[in-house]
């Protein structure tokens, strides 16, 4: 709140001061030096009073003058100390700002250069890589080559497996003529053994009816009935191995019967190895969906493809192993066969038959 009045000591010591500082001495910049106290027209009145006294006292004017001059002499020095201050000041804190400008410059480009070689690492990572994915890609391609030989191969060991159950029925076939032939073997040795048996009593008949004048005769024809017999006897030998061969045959009839089980196995095992190319059809297809685990991938691959191969070649051992037990068994069928039975019978089988009875027996 401002004064209800002011004096004029108050006003000379606000126009010393503002004349001090360089300013005019104006109503306003006195009244503001007073703190915006007194009215304006009072300090006009002052400040005439005051001129008006320094206008008429000439020797108080020099004195004020030089008081004024050191005055202002001391605040230059003091203004020059001041603005030497802040201009020591301003130029510290312009070369700290331009060193911690230059630390920064410093480290950008450290920074840039670490940049570069992350670059240059990168696109170096990056030929690598993309040298790795034409790799797989190579992998990949001999992959699906092999996987077409592999299901190629399964196809040829369906073929064979077909032919080889195609071979085994038609040596059922065999067996079964084989069979049919023996027991028709036997029922022409039977007839013929009733046919002597008829023989035989007719001949006895004939010998009662000549016994008192044909005793020679009666013995030869003894003779011959025992001989007949000796016959019948070896006859009987022959038949008891004919079925022994047969039982043989049988036996190796369910050889072939686990030879097929095998077959089947195979073909259970060819399905599986269809089924694992499927597998590495899908394994393929998570490779090329996740290209950072390429290389764990191709080298499960890589170890898939080896089992696939030892595999492969144990089928392989399997189907040899199994076309060299198939070849015994069509050779001993073959020396088993009916047609040879017959010829080493039928010869020692007409030593006591008749030409008729014979001729009769061969077109059986």
């Amino acid at each position: 709140m401002a004064r209800a009045g002011i004096y004029k000591s108050e006003v000379l010591r606000a126009r010393t001061k503002l004349l001090a500082q360089g300013i005019h001495p104006s109503i306003d910049a006195v009244r503001a030096e007073l703190g915006n106290t007194g009215s304006k027209s009072t300090i006009h009145r002052y400040l005439k009073e005051i001129e008006e006294e320094e206008g008429g006292a000439a020797g108080t004017k020099i004195a004020v003058s030089e008081a004024i001059q050191d005055l202002v002499g001391r605040l230059a020095g003091r203004l020059h100390e001041e603005s030497d201050a802040r201009i020591a000041e301003a130029a510290a804190k312009h070369s700290a700002l331009i060193a911690q400008r230059t630390e920064t410059i410093a480290a950008l480009e450290k920074e840039a250069e670490a940049f570069r070689l992350q670059l240059e690492r990168s696109q170096l990572a990056l030929s690598e890589e993309q040298a790795r994915h034409e790799q797989t890609a190579a992998s990949l391609r001999a992959e699906a080559l092999e996987r077409a030989r592999l299901a190629q191969q399964a196809l040829d060991l369906q073929d064979r497996l077909k032919a080889e159950e195609s071979h085994r029925q038609s040596l059922e076939e065999k067996h079964q003529h084989a069979r049919e032939s023996l027991e028709h073997f036997r029922q022409s040795v039977k007839d013929q053994r009733e046919q002597e048996q008829r023989q035989h009593e007719q001949q006895v008949q004939y010998l009662q009816g000549e016994v008192r004048t044909l005793t020679q005769t009666l013995a030869k024809k003894q003779h011959e009935a025992i001989h007949a017999q000796q016959e019948n006897g070896r006859l009987v030998n022959e038949l008891s191995h004919a079925q022994s061969n047969l039982h043989q045959t049988q036996t190796e009839l369910r050889t072939l019967k686990g030879i097929k089980d095998q077959f089947t196995s195979s073909e259970r095992h060819a399905e599986e190895l269809g089924r694992r190319v499927v597998e590495q059809e899908v394994l393929i297809k998570d490779l090329t969906a996740a290209q950072a685990n390429l290389d764990t991938k191709v080298a499960t691959l890589t170890g898939q493809n080896r089992q696939l191969e030892v595999e492969l070649a144990s089928a392989r051992s399997s189907a040899a192993t199994q076309e060299q037990i198939t070849e015994k068994i069509e050779a001993l069928l073959a020396m088993a066969a009916p047609s040879g039975m017959e010829e080493q019978i039928k010869p020692r089988a007409t030593k006591s038959v008749p030409k008729q009875d014979q001729k009769t027996l061969f077109k059986t």
